[in-house]
Order: structure tokens, then sequence, then C-alpha cells
């Protein structure tokens, strides 16, 4: 995707309307999968790991597989691998919006199982990153095989666990009242909230990847390192579908929802390295990695571990209105921020 040339100034403010555009849209999308949760008599935290998290991935699958065509190996890893700590403090911004601590509200154990699954993913793709893909069958590695099949095996098993294993939930919200009230409107129909939801999926596609185009420009134009813009500024473009949502879905009380969304959007940042892979003709995309590639690894572990433990203390301590284990991630994140223009 192109756009005519444009100064600093100009990029930046076309960068500021495509967010705006993915805001709205994305906060409307969280208020749509609700509804068809609802009316589908599905559980949420599986519209959270299987609609939502596509959905606002669309924009990383997008950039990711382009930049593998570009053979543009660094981009492509460092968008990945940098947008999952990015992602995982997106889940402690939405604890703003809750009502004591995000993770007391899950009933299930599933949320656990998939933190629990992500940072296992997470480590397995740092040890074949730190081991360089020694070996290779026709230029694709035998880790970005690995991976593939271990996601999944992850999303076989969340499926099969998802009715299963029930937990006490702590102090559960009151049903909140959504700002789109036409969502609840019983007399649109089914094949009308699906239209919908079809169409913020294509306007967040097209306008994020907007956002990835306008932050690389903005990135040559500002002289940044691209190591450092892709593990910042261009995994925060990618990522805006998934705060809005996620805010979105804190604020109506669909809790469970917003954690299988983040979850899910870094299980899938982990998958496509394999058809990223496929289409880096260089040899292995995971084969002689930059330090900031393991670095932001070992940071998405580090947060997912964060919540993990989060989900297991049912309560825990409050640092103002965020729980405990949000404001550790959150400040993690920013750390992780200084390490990556450190490494650069």
């Amino acid at each position: 995707m192109t756009i005519p040339a444009t100064t600093l100034t100009s990029s930046l403010f076309l960068f500021t309307l495509c967010a705006a555009v993915v805001w709205f849209t994305g906060a409307r999308l969280a208020y749509l999968a609700d509804a068809l949760a609802d009316r589908y008599n599905l559980a949420k935290s599986l519209v959270g790991l299987l609609l939502l998290s596509l959905a606002t991935s669309l924009p990383e699958v997008a950039t990711t597989l382009s930049a593998a065509v570009s053979q543009a190996q660094n981009l492509v890893l460092n968008n990945l691998f940098g947008g999952i700590a990015l992602q995982t403090a997106i889940l402690g911004v939405a604890d703003f919006w809750a009502r004591g601590p995000i993770t007391n509200y899950p009933r299930k154990a599933n949320h656990a199982l998939e933190a629990t699954l992500l940072v296992l993913l997470l480590s397995i793709t740092l040890i074949i990153t730190l081991m360089g893909e020694p070996v290779s069958l026709f230029q694709i590695g035998p880790g970005s095989v690995l991976i593939g099949l271990c996601y999944a095996g992850t999303i076989w098993l969340l499926r099969r666990y998802d009715g299963s294993s029930d937990w006490v939930p702590v102090d559960l919200p009151e049903p909140q009242v959504p700002q789109f009230l036409d969502v609840l409107d019983e007399n649109i129909i089914n094949r009308s909230l699906i239209f919908q939801t079809i169409a913020a999926c294509v306007a967040i596609l097209i306008f994020g990847l907007l956002l990835v185009v306008l932050a690389e420009r903005i990135a040559l134009q500002s002289g940044l390192g691209t190591s450092f813009v892709g593990v910042t500024l261009l995994a925060g473009a990618t990522s805006l579908p998934e705060l809005t949502t996620s805010i979105t879905a804190a604020r109506i009380g669909a809790y469970t929802m917003a954690i299988s969304n983040i979850f899910g959007s870094n299980l899938i940042m982990l998958v496509l390295v394999l058809p990223a892979d496929i289409l880096y003709r260089g040899g292995p995309i995971l084969q002689g990695a930059s330090p900031t590639v393991s670095l932001a690894l070992a940071f998405g572990i580090a947060v997912t571990a964060i919540y993990l433990v989060g989900l297991i203390v049912r309560r825990k301590p409050r640092i103002g209105v965020l729980g405990l284990d949000s404001a550790l991630v959150i400040v993690t994140f920013f750390v992780s921020l200084v390490a990556y223009y450190y490494v650069r």
C-alpha cells in the first residue's frame, strides 16, 4: 500500500487521523463481538480468543507477510515479537476501566492455561532464536514448523478445555449498558450483525495498514533506527486495534473477552513466524536474528508470567485503580522500551 509523499508534519497528522478511525472501529467491533456471543450463546473467552484476536491482528498479518516478501527480516521479527509485550501492557491499560483487578474476574482456569501455553511457545521461540536454526529444508527452518504445530495444539487444547474446570468468580460486575445501544436491539437480525462485523474487520485492515505505512515513513523522516522503530512505533501502530477493543470490552464488563483477545493476539504473533519463514527466501527467518528479537521474546515471557500469577492469585493488592499485576506489567513494558533503545 502506497500513499503520496508527505512531510513529517503531514505524516503525523494522517497517522493520527487513521488512528482515530481504527479506535472507533475497534470499539464498535468489541460491542458487535459481545452481541454475537450473546446471540449465538458462545463463551466470550472463546470469542475473544478466536474472533477478536484474529480481527485485531489483521494489520500485523498483512504487515508481516508483506515485509517477509520484501525480505525485511528484522522488520518482520521486531514487529511480531515487539508487539507481544506491548499488547500485554494493553491489558494493563484496560484494567483502568475494570472494577477491581481485571484478572480477578475469569470464572474458568482456561485463561491461566492460555497464559501458560503462551509462555511455553515464547520459550520455545526464544530457544530456537538463540540456537540460530543451523539446519533448514527448502530454506525453511524446522523451528518455524515446530512453532506452527505447537500453535495448532494450543488452540485444540484451549478449545477442548473451554467447557471444564470452573473457578469461583470474585466480585463480578453488574452488567453495563454499551455505548452503542443499537447492538442490543432485538429487531436487528443476526445477519446484519455479522455484516457489520465483517465491515469493521475490513476497516481495521485498511486503516491499520495505512498506520503501518505512515509509521515507516515517520521512522525514516525522523531518523530513528529500523530495529527500534519496528519494536516500538510500528508494533504500536499495528496493536492499536487490540487497545481499543480491550478497553471497550473492559468498559462493558466483558473481562474474559478482553483477556482472551490479548493472549490470542500474542499467540497469533508467534504462529505468523511460519508463513513469514515460507515467504522469506534468505534462509530460516529466525537465523541470525538481532539481539532486539531475543530481548522482545524475554520481555514477552516476563509480562505473560506476571499475569499468570495474577490469574492464579485470585485476591491481590491494588495500586490505585489497578491490580498489582497490571501495574507491574505496565512498568515492565516501559523498562522494555529503555532496553530496546539501548540495544538498537
